[in-house]
């Protein structure tokens, strides 16, 4: 019980200060990991797209953050966390982009792009296959807590940016459902990488059908603490 209870914590601290969680997952990792508890860090590459816009170019970004495995039987698991780091957005808006976030044009020769700040938290069943390889999907939930849109031009060699915030045009709350496949090296017991998609049913503008997010996830998962009780539990033996 205390572990779960920790975990909840965890999870608060992550959505409400990006500093602390990360102070805390280096204290308590190995404290948390069990066999049926995996806690560490995650992290790697997100491209995102705004749908129902002109522009659909996708917006790279980096993503960072804590998740847990938490083993229901056997081989099934609930795969959870934060994304404390983590952007959704487009890239390239056009005119009729630019007046759906309030945006007068600051120099049409230039490039905007709109990049908003969201924690995201999956709640997702994950399968272990005996070969390591691995599937999951569910549901997953986002709190916005910034929005910008950004005009970028490239002059003498230097880039030029002007930030716009815009987070009254944006709903706070996301919400949709995503899926991802991955493998786990050292036996299942190592790093993970995997490739997730994830697709918001909640419009990102306030009130413009069709505006939810895509978004595609490149991730390397590392947990903490294992190897610590792999090599104490061998030293006793």
């Amino acid at each position: 019980m205390k572990k779960y209870i920790l975990i909840f914590v965890l999870i608060l601290s992550g959505i409400t200060s990006a500093n602390s969680q990360v102070l805390i997952t280096l204290l308590l990792g190995d404290k948390l990991n069990s066999d049926g508890i995996e806690f560490g860090l995650e992290g790697g590459l997100n491209w995102s797209l705004i749908n129902n816009l002109d522009a659909n170019k996708f917006n790279r970004t980096f993503n960072l953050g804590f998740y847990f495995h938490l083993r229901m039987k056997n081989q099934w698991w609930v795969y959870t966390g934060v994304l404390v780091k983590s952007n959704n957005g487009v890239y390239d808006l056009s005119e009729k982009d630019l007046k759906l976030f309030g945006i007068d044009i600051y120099n049409p020769e230039g490039t905007y792009f709109q990049r908003i700040n969201t924690f995201m938290v999956p709640f997702f069943i994950k399968y272990n296959f005996k070969n390591h390889i691995f599937i999951e999907g569910g549901p997953q939930f986002g709190l916005m807590y910034n929005s910008e849109t950004i005009y970028k031009e490239t002059r003498d060699n230097n880039d030029i940016f002007v930030r716009t915030y815009n987070k009254d045009k944006i709903n706070k709350i996301d919400a949709g459902a995503g899926i991802g496949l991955g493998y786990t090296f050292l036996k299942g017991k190592g790093w993970t990488i995997e490739g997730r998609a994830y697709r918001g049913f909640i419009n990102v503008l306030k009130g413009v059908k069709g505006t939810g997010n895509t978004v595609l996830y490149i991730e390397a998962k590392i947990p903490i603490g294992v190897g610590k009780k792999d090599d104490l539990t061998n030293n006793k033996n």
